[in-house]
């Protein structure tokens, strides 16, 4: 069996396309409990008598789940000892379940202690697909890793789409049906999740190789500028259905729209994806990056314009914003596999989203303590842009390298 770095760029596996489909809809179903809480926090103040601390918490409890869960990954290299078929369906499952245990939580201390075990259980699921999609694609990587951040993408913005359908019913279909999803979505991991026949060589436990990862420079270049896009992200992700709900109501149209317009503008992500996966296999992985994040930087600073009006205007940039936020992110990862240790690939991948996932844990606890600093939503987003701004600076000096020729076959 080939590995990846002894592969032709040219070499191409057999029915990769359709392994491809198949765990994209896996991950599409297994990412939806992921916002599944915050789409229907409204209903949570109420049932456990949240404040607006603890509903930033029902968000931020899965992110941290995640940072413990990614990290601990890391540390242990499970990504690379553990083959990745039993590793995500096992962990899709736990996610299901905690995700379900909402029903019967007693209090908000417990829903917060599930959304956490959910986000731990998450992280077996992302980091090793993203890998295993890298055992199929030597030539086309970045747009096959795009399909996968692109599935991530409509899988979390899913819940937002459930509850504008179901707004009449009861909280618990948002629950429920996220938790089905994900189990369905065990069901194809544990069937189609396996690798691909340019695989990486299996490692065993060895917690220096952490250290190694973390003086590679090219590889730390690359997680700075996931860390910038990671700090933008999540906090537009987590907080823009309240953005949207003040700004209707400040231009005096119904809010019950907002969780529809939430979901086309995370959901238009998934676009944004598939265009970053092409540009970077034809331009290169540095310039797809660095043209995404000076974009969604913009927006980040330029929506606060519009938030008064026309609606128009202000959706025009939302779409636009929901587009290029997450449009890069498949690259950094993809970066990762090509000019890290191809024994260490799965840590690697588990330390990058793990320390970047923590770095959102900040950003969605300060974005509303901001908001409430400026007196409102209008011009919050503004902390977000040194994020992107930082990221692609790290980018471009990535671009630099030497080391930069052997991403994406020499285009950078």
């Amino acid at each position: 069996m080939l590995t990846s770095s002894d592969a032709h760029p040219s070499a191409e596996a057999v029915g990769r396309w359709r392994i491809l489909g198949i765990l994209s809809l896996a991950i599409v179903l297994s990412m939806t409990t992921w916002f599944s809480a915050t789409a229907i926090v409204g209903e949570l103040k109420t049932v456990w008598s949240l404040s607006d601390d603890g509903a930033t918490w029902l968000t931020n409890a899965v992110q941290i789940g995640f940072v413990a869960g990614a990290l601990g990954a890391s540390f242990f290299n499970l990504p690379d000892v553990i083959a990745a078929r039993t590793l995500m369906a096992v962990s899709a499952v736990l996610a299901a379940s905690m995700n379900l245990a909402l029903l019967v939580a007693p209090d908000a201390d417990a829903a917060i202690a599930l959304r956490f075990l959910t986000g731990v259980a998450l992280a077996g699921i992302y980091p090793p697909a993203l890998k295993l999609v890298s055992t199929w694609f030597v030539r086309g990587r970045g747009l096959a890793l795009g399909i996968v951040i692109g599935a991530l993408t409509l899988g979390s913005a899913f819940p937002h789409l459930l509850r504008a359908t179901t707004s009449q019913l009861d909280w618990q279909i948002v629950v429920i049906g996220t938790s089905v999803m994900t189990l369905i979505g065990a069901a194809l991991m544990g069937r189609y999740a396996l690798d691909g026949p340019f695989s990486y060589p299996r490692a065993t436990f060895n917690p220096r190789q952490i250290g190694m990862v973390l003086r590679n420079k090219p590889v730390m270049l690359a997680n700075i500028g996931y860390f910038g896009h990671m700090w933008e992200l999540y906090a537009m992700w987590g907080w823009f259905l309240v953005f949207m709900q003040a700004a209707l109501l400040h231009q005096g149209v119904g809010v019950s729209a907002a969780s529809l317009m939430t979901f086309l503008v995370i959901g238009s992500g998934a676009v944004g994806c598939l265009l970053g996966g092409i540009l970077a296999d034809r331009i290169g992985r540095t310039a797809t990056t660095s043209i995404m994040m000076a974009i969604s930087g913009a927006c980040a600073g330029l929506i606060g314009f519009a938030f008064a009006g026309p609606l128009w205007l202000l959706l025009a940039i939302a779409f636009v914003w929901g587009v290029t936020v997450i449009g890069d992110s498949a690259q950094f990862s993809a970066v990762v596999t090509e000019v890290g240790d191809s024994s260490f690939v799965g840590t690697s991948l588990a330390l990058q989203l793990g320390l970047g996932f923590a770095l959102t844990v900040v950003a969605i606890r300060v974005l509303p303590a901001f908001a409430d600093y400026l007196g409102g939503w209008q011009w919050a987003f503004i902390m977000l842009v040194p994020g992107p701004l930082i990221g692609t600076i790290a980018m471009l000096a990535l671009r630099r390298l030497p080391e930069a020729e052997k991403i994406a076959q020499g285009r950078r």
